[in-house]
């Protein structure tokens, strides 16, 4: 025993499985800056007029005056910078957010020319386009919740907010440890010029990313985000992490169908090789978010089947390179065995969720079943089975399935492997992924060796 916990692997029998149908991710607020509006009443707002943003918070917010809770707010802004206004900034409906033109600052005071007609009500935000804001990078707040709801709830991930360069990311993993988070993930949010410029380093140390493309559409010109979204994608993709991409089909927070322009949009990141959709406005104050839900998952698989995977496969390989380790050969050779035998299914062991996100790295062409075998583990006071985050964190893998494991110490006739194998099998076929004579490729480990084998269904 050692610092208080000790790890035993054991063979035990898989009495049970319980597919994980969901994982928990906490956005935090970060470096937003709200309009002070406590009232909640509708402020319209018109082209040509002229709008002061104030950092006095004792006025009353109309028309004329904007109070925000950010003394500094004139000292970083000169005339003709950029100050975006509304709930969700820009979401394709122009009539509920504003683009303001700073003309001059005076005091607490930023004076603006209000640039097109809209109506703002609610919670808004502020966006100051490429100008850097002294706010800490996790607000009191969200430590608050974080350290409270986050820990109670034991969550999986934390989007990291208005992610800028890698120490925002470095200070979160902090406080997390703190809160007795070890095991939480950490997804880092792009959504500023800055933070594209640090992209490299961010990468590197966080657990994946998220492009948030509401606010980078307006920090970098429209025609540059297109080109920082597929590199990346790209760079996620060689370095085996998880990417989402945000803000896809903003017309359906009041429209029942995408536009063509959005439906392509989903399609292209999973053609690009993106692993997950995130939808936000369409879901929380959208008019249809179940059909949503079901439209953009419609088009997501429709992409899926004309996906070269063979290319993001070589592509993926490539980068790679040779000497691969040996984690990297095995895991690259299981997927490139699914695609030569064409396989239904690939099944893979593992502990610690490693394995799987290797071979989701790949881009397998077909699902992937990944077995989490729970780890005993040993404090001075209690035995406790653990695993089962890591279990939900492979939600956030493309193609990952996780079935986690349910153990039962007692001794059986039955290899840990070949009860977890038919438990798999058993549950493909009930959910209608095999049939008679498919074949499936299994991941496993043998002794101190990783290998990869091939199965056929029996007709």
């Amino acid at each position: 025993m050692q610092g208080g916990h000790m790890a035993i692997e054991e063979p035990f029998r898989l009495s049970s499985v319980l597919t994980s149908s969901k994982s928990v991710m906490l956005d935090t607020i970060g470096r937003e800056l709200p309009i002070c509006n406590q009232t909640g009443k509708a402020i319209e707002l018109k082209v040509d007029d002229h709008l002061t943003i104030t950092s006095d918070v004792s006025k009353e917010p109309s028309a004329e005056f904007l109070p925000v809770n950010y003394s500094g707010l004139s000292e970083i802004l000169k005339k003709g910078d950029t100050i975006f206004l509304g709930q969700y900034l820009f979401t394709g409906s122009e009539n509920t957010s504003v683009w303001l033109e700073v003309l001059e600052t005076n005091g607490q005071d930023v004076i603006c020319l209000v640039k097109n007609t809209a109506t703002i009500a609610g919670f808004t935000l502020m966006h100051v386009s490429q100008v850097h804001a002294s706010l800490p990078n996790l607000s009191d707040k969200d430590k608050q919740i974080i350290s409270e709801w986050g820990s109670l709830n034991s969550v999986d991930f934390i989007s990291l907010s208005y992610t800028r360069n890698v120490e925002d990311v470095r200070e979160l993993r902090a406080f997390l440890r703190t809160n007795n988070l070890h095991e939480t993930q950490v997804f880092a949010k792009i959504e500023t010029v800055e933070g594209f410029k640090h992209f490299d380093e961010i990468l590197q140390e966080a657990d994946g990313i998220i492009l948030g493309r509401g606010n980078l559409g307006i920090d970098l010109p429209p025609e540059k985000v297109f080109l920082f979204q597929k590199s990346a994608v790209y760079k996620c993709n060689v370095a085996g992490k998880p990417v989402i991409i945000a803000r896809v089909v903003d017309s359906m927070t009041g429209n029942l169908r995408p536009t063509r322009a959005e439906a392509t949009d989903v399609a292209n990141a999973v053609l690009d090789g993106a692993d997950g959709i995130l939808l936000g406005a369409e879901t929380l104050r959208g008019l249809y978010p179940i059909q949503t839900i079901k439209i953009v998952g419609r088009i997501c698989a429709e992409a899926e089947t004309v996906c070269n995977h063979s290319v993001l496969f070589k592509r993926i390989r490539n980068h790679v390179g040779e000497p691969m380790s040996h984690a990297e050969a095995v895991a690259s050779s299981a997927v490139r065995a699914a695609i030569k035998v064409r396989a239904a299914l690939i099944v893979v062991f593992t502990s610690s969720g490693r394995a799987a996100r290797l071979i989701s790295k790949y881009r397998p062409p077909v699902p992937v079943f990944a077995v989490v075998i729970p780890r005993l583990r040993s404090t001075s006071l209690k035995w406790t089975f653990t695993t089962s985050a890591q279990a939900r964190q492979l939600l956030g893998l493309r193609g990952v399935y996780p079935i986690l494991a349910s153990p039962n110490v007692e001794t059986s006739g039955a290899s840990t492997e070949e009860s977890g194998l038919k438990i798999a099998l058993d549950h493909g076929i009930s959910v209608g992924l095999l049939k008679p004579n498919d074949r499936i490729v299994i991941f496993q480990k043998v002794g101190d060796s990783s290998v990869v084998k091939i199965d056929e269904l029996p007709a």
